[in-house]
């Protein structure tokens, strides 16, 4: 028997890695590959969220559309009070001196101010303060008032997501670095320096802050009548319906993302499991085999999920499934190893100790012949067992190479009618006239036509005749080994290729043969992917004239 590597019998570590002595793998909840599946998935919606939410393009946006609002206003807002101004011209044609300083002005910027919902102060060519639309009020001191639209009624949801908003802003309250909003009473140009371009003819903008940290937004615009400057506009606005308006789209974004985030969430723990655990059973089920926990090992079969996990587990049963085969087949070869080699060695000690009790020489020539019998009996099967036992790896290890079959099949009939030529028995090849070339070992293929012909030989009579027949066809070729002795029993047709396995002929010295041939031909034809049978050739009266040994190799 062989001996089979002990497992290592140090002391494992629930819930860590294997270290190098081969311990059991202890996984977590979530494995490597998991983790790894799930931070890719959510770093890229993290990421996209995460740009959604930094919306400084889409305020800068909105504060451009803004300021194109109030200089539109503004222009509208100028022109109105310019016509107002005009007003003052005579009949006759003569221009009285124009001035922005009148009621009829001041209720024109009320009503436009109210039209436009935009707090407009009007300043004179000097810069001094003549009008603000916040501190007028109708004649006759009427409340003017509106109606406020019904409370917009929000979900739980959102309701939850903008207290979540407004808490993440207290943290991290947006930092502006804008020149302060004046707060006298009185304003005059001085505090607002885009009037003075205003009063010189031209149309400007500034952005200032509050000290709550909220923007206000000024346009100023030239007033003109008949070319010329009477004074300034300035359109003033708050930013909060652009706040609103960030902090809604923010908000959207926000619940998007967790959903979004949610939903990747439960996907990617489905494409964990999906793909980390049949791996994780593979593993176990493999690190079973490795320790021996069990005489066969079953792997979990995945084959019906038609994809890699499926080929990589059937893969997987199929080596397994090869290496139990190759471990019985082992533990067999051995069992027979020590069965062939026990008989000479019975043999030979019942010789030397009957050699050295009984003094007759002639008898004693007779046991002396015995022993070396059994020596060269015993070298002959540690040769070929030797050879038997180094033949499946280097099968298995050397690269096969085209090899032309017409060459070598009559090759070895050519070194057999060449050593047999005392012999009286004939031989005969045929081979086809096309090529026929195998990829494999020449030397290997040689040696199971070696054995083929020698086993021919052995058996065929005086005068017997041994033929050899090559024939080519599409997916194979096939070489068959005739000869005329007495055949195989119609029982011992497959038998014959066990290891060990001797039926000679009774001329035959005992023990010239280990029995170990047609199964070393065998292991050869199966490694190149072939087969090897024998079957017996009969006549028309069913009587058997000889045995046939039928080789067949893919191309």
């Amino acid at each position: 028997m062989t001996a089979r590597p002990k497992p290592y019998l140090g002391k494992s570590v629930s819930g860590k890695k294997a270290d190098k002595r081969g311990e059991v793998i202890k996984r977590g909840p979530f494995s490597s590959l998991g983790r790894r599946i799930m931070a890719i998935n959510l770093f890229s919606v993290i990421f996209l969220a995460g740009s959604l939410l930094y919306l400084d393009q889409f305020q800068s946006g909105l504060i451009e559309a803004k300021f194109q609002s109030l200089t539109t206003n503004g222009r509208m807002i100028a022109g109105a009070l310019g016509e107002a101004a005009l007003q003052e011209v005579s009949l006759d044609g003569q221009i009285q001196y124009l001035t922005l300083d009148s009621l009829p002005i001041k209720r024109v910027l009320r009503r436009l101010s109210i039209v436009t919902n935009t707090p407009a102060l009007l300043f004179d060519r000097d810069g001094k303060l003549i009008a603000d639309s916040r501190r007028l009020i109708s004649a006759g001191r009427n409340i003017v008032y509106d109606e406020l639209p019904p409370p917009e009624v929000k979900s739980p949801v959102r309701l939850f997501f903008e207290e979540l908003y407004d808490t993440w802003e207290k943290f991290f309250p947006p930092n502006y670095d804008f020149p302060l909003y004046p707060t006298t009473p009185i304003p005059t140009s001085k505090d607002f320096e885009e009037i003075g371009t205003a009063i010189n003819g031209e149309t400007d903008s500034m952005t200032r802050q509050t000290r709550d940290g909220e923007l206000v937004l000024s346009v100023s615009v030239p007033v003109q009548g008949f070319k010329h400057i009477l004074g300034g506009l300035l359109l003033t606005e708050n930013s909060g319906a652009i706040n609103d308006a960030v902090r809604s789209a923010q908000v959207t974004t926000l619940i998007v993302f967790s959903v979004t985030l949610v939903i990747t969430l439960l996907l990617s723990l489905f494409l964990a499991r999906t793909i980390a655990a049949p791996i994780h059973i593979l593993a176990e089920a493999a690190d079973k085999v490795r320790r021996g926990i069990g005489r066969r090992v079953v792997v979990p079969d995945f084959s019906n999920r038609k994809d890699e996990i499926g080929d990589l587990s059937a893969s997987f049963r199929a080596m397994t499934t090869a290496l139990y085969d190759r471990m019985d087949a082992i533990e067999a070869f051995a069992a027979d190893v020590a069965h062939e080699l026990k008989n000479p060695l019975t043999s030979l000690g019942t010789a030397v100790q009957a050699f050295e009790q009984i003094k007759d020489d002639e008898k004693r020539e007779k046991l002396r012949a015995v022993i070396a019998s059994d020596v060269k009996r015993l070298d002959r099967l540690i040769t070929d067992i030797s050879a038997a036992s180094r033949l499946d790896a280097e099968l298995s290890r050397t690269e096969g190479e085209a090899v032309d079959m017409k060459v070598l099949v009559e090759g070895v009939v050519d070194i057999y009618q060449t050593t047999q030529m005392f012999s009286t028995i004939t031989f005969d090849v045929v081979v086809p006239e096309e090529e026929a070339v195998v990829n494999g070992l020449p030397g290997r293929i040689s040696q199971v036509l070696r054995n083929l012909v020698d086993n021919a030989v052995s058996f065929s009579p005086e005068k017997g005749h041994v033929r050899v027949v090559l024939m080519n066809f599409n997916d194979h070729v096939e070489v068959r080994v005739e000869d005329e002795g007495p055949g195989i029993p119609e029982n011992k047709l497959e038998d014959i290729f066990n290891r060990f396995y001797t039926e000679r002929p009774k001329s035959e010295d005992f023990g010239r043969h280990s029995g170990l041939g047609l199964s070393i031909s065998r292991l050869i034809v199966d490694a190149h992917g072939g087969n090897i049978t024998a079957q017996n050739s009969k006549n028309e009266q069913e009587e058997i004239q000889g045995a046939i040994f039928i080789v067949k190799l893919p191309k």
